[in-house]
């Protein structure tokens, strides 16, 4: 089983992280996901008639994200956190994307709760993950680019395995590797804080909505936490 560890160099930076990871084991992405489909529908419903919006660039939670991608090089308005750019979207299309139940699972906790997500699709994971700053060795594949090979810059956050980059930006962009599709059946989800003080309450309520909609399609679902207090987890 892999672990997931938090580098003291991240730990040193972001010293208020907590990552809540959300494990799936058996996980039956085949079947209808009726939990799921009515967590989308009721987010568009409230968007549609104006009793919820996505958290945008004025709300704390986003605006910390900013703050961090600009502390490590990166410009958030030209490449924005998951979480940003999954609200704008829904914002302006009055709708979620639907990929698969797994995904659009996440997609609704995180832009509910305004906290990046991702996910890995563990049998392609190798060996265990870090959150550390990028040495510019690394390689990354972006998700539905397959042939494309990028070099994150040195001092980018990444999550990389003993293969590669697993996510550019922190929480920007998954690999296309580690991608969870239909058939993925042992999965780890991460719903991310970098103000745990602040909103780690709403992390524990947002892992738990997802371990909800995970539980009755999966073997057996667990959520584990990472950060500087506890900087390894095996999953």
């Amino acid at each position: 089983m892999p672990a997931f560890r938090l580098s003291p160099a991240v730990a040193d930076a972001f010293p208020d992280t907590l990552i809540a990871l959300v494990t799936a084991t058996g996980l039956r992405a085949r079947e209808p996901w009726h939990g799921t489909t009515t967590a989308l529908e009721e987010l568009e419903r409230q968007l549609a008639d104006g009793t919820w919006r996505p958290a945008d660039e004025t709300d704390p939670r986003i605006e910390a994200w900013h703050t961090a991608y600009r502390s490590f090089g990166t410009n958030p308005r030209r490449i924005r956190p998951s979480v940003d750019a999954l609200g704008r979207r829904m914002a302006k299309k009055g709708s979620l994307p639907r990929i698969n139940p797994a995904v659009d699972s996440y997609n609704a906790v995180s832009v509910r709760h305004g906290l990046p997500a991702g996910a890995f699709d563990l049998d392609r994971v190798t060996g265990d993950v870090a959150v550390r700053p990028a040495d510019g060795t690394e390689s990354f594949t972006p998700l539905g680019e397959p042939d494309a090979v990028e070099n994150p810059r040195p001092g980018e956050i990444i999550y990389a395995d003993a293969t590669g980059v697993l996510t550019r930006h922190w929480n920007h962009r998954d690999a296309h590797r580690t991608r969870v599709t239909e058939d993925s059946t042992h999965v780890v989800f991460a719903l991310e804080t970098l103000h745990a003080t602040r909103d780690g309450d709403l992390l524990e309520v947002a892992a738990h909505e997802l371990r909800g909609l995970l539980a009755a399609h999966a073997d057996r679902t667990a959520v584990h936490h990472l950060g500087p207090a506890h900087p390894e987890i095996t999953v």
